[in-house]
């Protein structure tokens, strides 16, 4: 069965209690919190100030995603202010076993991401160190892009190596996901598919959030 991680970033700031609540009354699965720099993405997003805010008002698991220059700054940070699970970029650390297990060693479960551009290959060989796998679907930095489909392949490779070696890693897809793409990624290998303004802004989120969770591969 899949799981759903709406993407805080595309909720209404203005009215964010009530969005929580509304996942949590929905029963969705994660939330995933993007940290944007504007330096190793065009953007930038919140910190861990509002992710303890968020944690405040919900128990749901916090999948935080720092698409950060130099994260391993804020592991601390986040972790005090109540992520569950905090991924890095490859792109940032090419060697990324030591970082993981930073996160580790503070009882952090680690995810490892990479760009659309970026070779699979390179994070195959660390993803036995790793809780999850975040394959990115759109070229980081703004919500609401069209899914590449050129990932897809990726995600093949992934799900092939992991089951092959048997590991537990987890695959996560972001960017661009709604629900005419969604069982075409779950058939590929995804587990956990963060949906962000295809989630916030359905007009029957019910519907979206059972949808998901009932694909099968």
């Amino acid at each position: 069965m899949a799981r759903i991680a709406p993407s805080i970033l595309a909720a209404d700031f203005s009215k964010l209690a009530d969005d929580i609540k509304d996942c949590d009354s929905l029963n969705v699965d994660w939330l995933h919190l993007d940290i944007m720099d504007g330096h190793f993405v065009p953007n930038i997003s919140f910190g861990p100030s509002l992710v303890n805010t968020i944690n405040k008002l919900t128990d749901k698991f916090l999948d935080v995603h720092l698409m950060l220059s130099e994260p391993e700054k804020y592991f601390e940070p986040f972790a005090r202010a109540g992520a569950d699970l905090i991924t890095f970029h490859i792109e940032v650390h090419p060697e990324p076993v030591a970082p993981a297990k930073v996160l580790k060693e503070m009882g952090i479960k680690s995810g490892l991401s990479l760009n659309p551009a970026t070779d699979i290959e390179k994070v195959l060989p660390y993803l036995e160190h790793f809780d999850l796998l975040l394959v990115m679907s759109v070229n980081p930095g703004f919500g609401g892009q069209s899914f590449i489909e050129s990932v897809l392949p990726k995600i093949e490779t992934a799900r092939e190596y992991i089951d092959k070696n048997n590991l537990s890693t987890l695959i996560e897809i972001d960017g661009g996901i709604d629900e005419n793409n969604a069982q075409r990624v779950v058939d590929a290998g995804v587990d956990i598919l963060v949906i962000g303004s295809s989630f916030f802004g359905a007009s029957d989120r019910q519907a979206l959030t059972q949808k998901v969770q009932s694909l099968k591969r």
